[in-house]
């Protein structure tokens, strides 16, 4: 039990920073739009990634890896473009409840979502390095039972925050509220693309 709960907490404490993946859950959840689909496929993606994490295969993705340096190349050309998308919309204004993005398709929500996912060195990092690094510190029977709460963790983080971003519309039915949450988001788009191309 003791495995499990460490497991839990681990992935909570490093999954609920708002990085790029994070944020595009809660956009997603304030324009209530594949909600669901988007939130099983974040889920998903994590179980496969803390899946191998735990099996010992956290080398492949370490920084000083080349897979890791060309991962974190793509990523930063990706979250740049990006940002450069929400701060042009932050300018342009002229929002209504009727949202752009209510017009994406699944398939298109659900591209984007991969590419912040599986493009995303960070990503790596959270569920193949550093959960698997703890995961070592159990016996073979608690490194899976730590694997089950950290792929429980994942899955309670992601449907809360994008069912949980629905409390939050009332606050968003302003042209300045998606303006400024939209600057925030390009802004930080373009930090961690730097933070990335700085670290690799």
């Amino acid at each position: 039990m003791y495995a499990v709960v460490s497991g839990f907490l681990t992935s909570l404490s490093l999954i609920v920073a708002f990085g790029a993946q994070n944020v595009f859950v809660l956009r997603q959840g304030l324009i209530g739009k594949h909600v669901f689909w988007l939130c099983v496929f974040c889920s998903a993606s994590d179980v496969i990634l803390i899946t191998i994490g735990v099996s010992g295969f956290s080398t492949i993705v370490s920084p000083t890896s080349e897979f890791g340096r060309l991962v974190a190349l793509g990523a930063a050309a990706f979250l740049f473009g990006y940002g450069a998308i929400r701060l042009r919309a932050a300018w342009i204004g002229g929002y209504d409840l009727a949202f752009a993005e209510n017009t994406r398709s699944l398939g298109s929500t659900l591209a984007i979502a991969a590419a912040f996912t599986w493009a995303n060195p960070h990503v790596y990092l959270d569920t193949v390095v550093l959960i698997g690094a703890v995961s070592t510190t159990f016996p073979d029977n608690g490194r899976w039972l730590f694997g089950a709460g950290a792929i429980a963790g994942s899955i309670a983080f992601f449907f809360t925050l994008g069912y949980g971003a629905r409390h939050l519309a009332p606050a968003m039915q302003s042209p300045a509220a998606w303006r400024a949450l939209d600057t925030g988001i390009g802004l930080l788009m373009w930090w961690l693309a730097a933070s990335l191309l700085v670290r690799y």
